[in-house]
């Protein structure tokens, strides 16, 4: 009769295979069968021992309620075989991981892309759930280009990329930005090749520089240069355009070799440039708004997209050398008119300064020429005398108009800053907008009062007065005009054309050789007259049959000469003598 085994060791070999079996069991994923959902646990048989809880948040998907039953069967992880309370540690999460990990592996294997969704923010990047593993997106690859509020991405079913797995770390690193990268390839070559001039496609603004904006097309790039945005004037395409705003562009150019797109928004536009010249016609006054201010003039706005310049010069009748600034502001209302317009180089001309009253038309009209004016000097150049004439107007004296025998540049010396003098108005430009005037004027040349005394003017025999005693010549004074002997002309014999010969204030006759307008000064010469009275003197004294030699000729005419230089003053001081006696007799 067989030997019974003891019920004692039986129920002890089956303890300690249930320990070992539960032992084995830790870490792995167990199916089990939900008894009951109690508070915030769920309490699940996995065929152990115990039974294991289970938190009911771990059941939970953003919030929404579980619908678990009794009688539901899970996946769980065994974390550990018993707690305090003697139950066993299960963990749904853990158990999601688990078939995260194995299916993501697989994925990760085959570079396939996986699903999942941003949940939450942490340095550097952000947290995605991949179907209950959780991967880290860094910053960089959440988009092609740089993205500022992430927030409309979050909590929605993206597609990603995995870069990087290590499961010992539990770490996973996830990319969109190559997603879109791959997909933005696809639709590049998609729409590269079905691109054409003249297409028109939405885009979105990518990036803003100061000479445009870079359009994405779905996949490829365009430029919008900031002249092509609008037909009005853009100082900034930022001042159009912002970064993420969606546009409706036209393609311009493409080349296909290089895949440069350039695009255009105005050009989807009516051009306000059409029939230009028919809306705004020269000679006629509009108002408008000052979009710009350079130092050449103002840009002036007529209607959207088209604009004029106001040159500087057009501006003020009387403001010169002045800052268009000012004079106008920004977006100051004005009143032009319209002074040119070329359709074909898209340009008008206007003028601020016609709409008002000319000032320089009202001055001519009181202020004709060669009348006699008065104002304060408001400056002095080089070149001249700038006198106030009225609050508006100046007029010049220039150098040659300040004295007739002073020299310009010694003349204005004399003159000061805020001096009140008097002059002639010569002349008034009113289309160059200048007054011209004289103050030498204010008195007779005396010039012209010498050559209407002397008969024939060249050639005449004058007595000169030296006034200056110079090494090149003398300088002499004819009547009160100035004249010059150059030492050359001072003697017919070398050795008598020195110019120490003579003194300031010594009498000397000459013969004049010509007036020097531009210089004002009578050119006179001794040498000429002593050749003319030597030629008389052959003439009178002198014949071919007569055996007089030259020197008795000239000897007999310069006696002749001396003697009646004598006899005059005998001859007038005889007859001082009979007057003085005629008036005796007369007494008596």
């Amino acid at each position: 009769m067989a030997t019974a085994t003891p019920i004692t060791d039986d129920f002890s070999a089956l303890l300690n295979e249930s320990f070992e079996r539960s032992g084995n069991l830790e870490g792995t994923v167990l199916t089990g069968t939900i008894l009951s959902v109690d508070g915030d646990f769920v309490l699940v048989d996995v065929g152990l021992k115990s039974e294991g809880r289970v938190p009911l948040r771990e059941f939970q998907v953003h919030g929404q309620d579980t619908g678990l039953v009794a009688g539901d069967t899970v996946d769980v992880f065994v974390d550990r075989y018993e707690d305090r309370e003697g139950l066993i540690v299960l963990s749904r999460e853990k158990a999601k991981r688990e078939e995260a990990w194995n299916a993501l592996e697989s994925q990760y294997q085959a570079t396939a892309r996986v699903k999942g969704v941003i949940f939450g923010r942490v340095k550097g990047g952000f947290t995605v759930d991949l179907s209950g593993a959780v991967a880290f997106l860094p910053g960089s690859q959440v988009d092609i280009r740089p993205v500022r509020d992430v927030g409309p991405l979050m909590g929605i079913p993206q597609t990603f990329q995995i870069l990087k797995m290590d499961r010992a770390r539990g770490n996973i690193v996830v990319s969109r930005r190559a997603v879109m990268e791959e997909t933005r390839a696809e639709q590049r070559s998609d729409i590269i090749s079905n691109l054409s001039e003249g297409q028109v496609l939405d885009g979105v603004v990518k990036n803003i520089t100061d000479y445009g904006a870079f359009v994405d097309l779905g996949g490829v790039d365009g430029l919008l240069h900031v002249t092509d945005i609008s037909w009005k004037r853009i100082n900034h395409p930022s001042d159009a355009l912002s970064i993420g705003q969606t546009v409706k562009v036209q393609v311009i150019r493409f080349n296909s070799e290089t895949q440069r797109i350039s695009l255009g928004m105005k050009q989807l536009e009516s051009d306000p440039w059409e029939g230009v010249e028919a809306k705004y016609p020269k000679g006629t006054r509009f108002t408008g708004r000052v979009t710009n201010i350079t130092d050449y003039g103002a840009f002036v706005e007529l209607e959207a997209g088209v604009e004029g310049l106001v040159h500087v010069s057009e501006m003020s009748w009387t403001k010169k050398n002045i800052h268009p600034g000012k004079i106008v502001s920004t977006s100051q209302e004005v009143e032009v008119m319209v002074l040119e317009v070329d359709s074909s180089k898209r340009r008008i001309s206007l003028g601020l300064k016609q709409c008002t009253d000319n000032p320089w038309e009202a001055f001519v009209a009181s202020h004709p020429v060669g009348k006699e004016i008065q104002g304060e000097i408001k400056n002095i150049t080089e070149f001249g005398l700038f006198i106030g004439l009225t609050d508006d107007i100046d007029g010049m004296v220039h150098l040659s108009d300040l004295d007739w025998t002073v020299p310009g540049e010694d003349s204005i010396k004399t003159y000061s800053k805020g001096q009140v003098v008097k002059a002639t108005v010569l002349d008034v430009d009113v289309e160059k907008e200048r007054v011209s005037l004289g103050i030498k004027q204010l008195t007779e040349d005396p010039l012209k009062g010498v050559a209407s005394t002397m008969s024939a003017k060249k050639g005449a025999v004058v007595t000169c007065v030296v006034t200056g005693v110079h090494e090149a010549g003398l300088d002499v004074s004819v009547d009160g005009a100035p004249g010059f002997i150059r030492k050359a002309e001072l003697s017919r014999e070398r050795s008598e054309q020195r110019t120490d010969r003579f003194a300031v204030g010594e009498k000397v006759d000459a013969k004049v050789m010509q007036m020097d307008k531009s210089g004002r000064k009578l050119n006179l010469s001794v040498k000429a007259l002593e050749a003319e009275e030597e030629k008389k003197a052959m003439a009178e004294y002198g014949s071919a049959d007569s055996g007089a030699s030259l020197g008795d000729i000239l000897g007999a005419a310069l006696k002749e000469k001396a003697d009646a230089k004598a006899s005059k003053p005998k001859k007038a001081k005889a007859e001082a003598e009979v007057d003085d006696a005629g008036e005796a007799d007369d007494a008596e």
